[in-house]
Parts: structure tokens; C-alpha cells; sequence
């Protein structure tokens, strides 16, 4: 890997990688880790050109986030992981699971999409429209590059096709909030797609796990003592 990613782990147990949003950091799921680390090794991870892990110079692309993963996981030693994705860390788990499925025990996706159209239109028009704007100043200058980036991966990425998802075989929970930036009946169709996957649309936003930390966690950790994860 060209560069070292940053991560915070704590606790001890079944590896329980959290995987942020575009824009974010491992800090999103401080309640995530307080809570779970007293069961599971939590490491929350900053996704390349995020937070305090470095940019560096690999293709800033889902492919890209997913191999640095693994080479991650090499280095704690984590053979096989418990992966909790939000939104384009939902799709970045996703590749995930299907580039390096040994290396998966079970999944969480929430608020993820499989491709530009899931999102609203509402909220995807703005996207393109800051996305070609700051193309035309990519040249120019660092920062409207970096938010270049940043937004190309909303409009590019995840690019999954639904009939891959069927190759995903570990137990999955597919949550998202009743008002999420995602279509319900595109979150519907990732759950259809995953053998036996486990969907929960609970009240709220995009943000569920952050805004409603105590209903977000309970939902996860009945769907991992269910799947028997512990």
C-alpha cells in the first residue's frame, strides 16, 4: 500500500470493522464503538483522503478503498471481520464482500446504494451539479479537486450490478432510515438480491446510527446475536 491508513481501535473479540461516509471519518461512529467494543474488537477506520488517512496516489475509487482494506486486515492480523458499512462505506463493504468474500463473517450495510440512480434525485442533481463544477477547477486548484473526488464517487461509484449481490453468502442486515437520501425500494432491492438478508427501515434519516445511536445499535446487536456472532 502506498500510504498508512488511520484507524482507532478498541475492545477485544470478534473484529468489528466500521467503515464511514463520503466526507466523514471513523469519528461518525463514536457511539457505534463505545457500545461494541465492550464485545467486539471495533476498529473504525479513515477511508483514503479522508479524516487523518493520507490521500496518497492510487486511483481514488470503491476498488481501490476495498483493497486497502485488505491490505489493512493483513496487517492487524484479521483473517475474518464483521464489516458495518454507512453509505459509501455500505458500498465500499459491498465490493468488499465480493472481491475478498473469505474475509467476511457477516455484514451491515446501512444507507448504502448500488449506483447513482438509489439516490434521490433531489439530492443526487446538486451532487453532479457541485461534482461539475469543481471538474472545471480540478486543474487549478487542490481543493476543488479534492472535493472533486469526493463527489465523483457519488456519481460514478459504487456501479454493482443487483445480480452480483447474489454471490454475497454471509448473514447480511440491510438498514435504512424511512426518510433516507436512499430510495427505500433501491435499499429493497440490495436486501431481495442477498440470500436471507435481513432488512430494517427504522425512523429517521441517512443518519440513523448518529442521530439515533441506541435503536441503531440495538437492531445490529439482536441481527449479530442472531447470525450467533459474538
Amino acid at each position: 500500500m502506498d500510504i498508512s491508513l488511520y484507524y482507532e481501535e478498541k475492545g477485544t473479540g470478534t473484529p468489528l470493522i466500521l467503515l464511514h461516509g463520503n466526507g466523514e471519518n471513523g469519528e461518525y461512529f463514536r457511539h457505534q464503538t463505545e457500545y461494541f467494543s465492550k464485545s467486539y474488537r471495533v476498529i473504525a477506520v479513515d477511508t483514503r483522503g479522508h479524516g487523518k488517512s493520507p490521500r496518497g496516489d492510487a486511483p481514488f475509487t470503491m476498488e481501490q478503498f476495498a483493497k486497502d482494506l485488505k491490505e489493512l486486515c493483513a496487517k492487524l492480523e484479521i483473517p475474518k471481520a464483521v464489516i458495518l458499512g454507512f453509505s459509501d462505506g455500505a458500498n465500499i463493504a459491498m465490493k468488499f464482500a465480493l472481491k475478498y468474500p473469505e474475509k467476511v463473517q457477516a455484514l451491515i450495510l446501512n444507507g448504502g446504494n448500488l449506483n447513482a440512480g438509489g439516490v434521490k434525485r433531489r439530492i443526487q442533481i446538486p451532487i453532479e451539479i457541485g461534482y461539475k463544477i469543481t471538474k472545471a477547477f480540478a486543474k487549478k486548484s487542490e481543493e476543488a479537486k479534492r472535493h472533486m473526488e469526493l463527489l465523483g464517487l457519488m456519481v460514478h461509484e459504487p456501479d454493482i450490478e443487483p445480480g452480483k449481490l447474489c454471490a454475497i453468502k454471509v448473514p447480511t442486515l440491510v438498514i435504512a432510515g424511512t426518510k433516507d437520501m436512499i430510495k427505500q425500494s433501491h435499499t429493497e432491492e440490495i436486501a431481495k438480491n442477498i440470500s436471507g438478508a435481513k432488512l430494517v427501515i427504522m425512523e429517521g434519516d441517512h443518519f440513523i446510527a448518529g442521530k439515533r445511536p441506541e435503536e441503531f445499535n440495538k437492531r445490529v446487536a439482536e441481527f449479530l446475536e442472531k447470525a450467533d456472532i459474538r
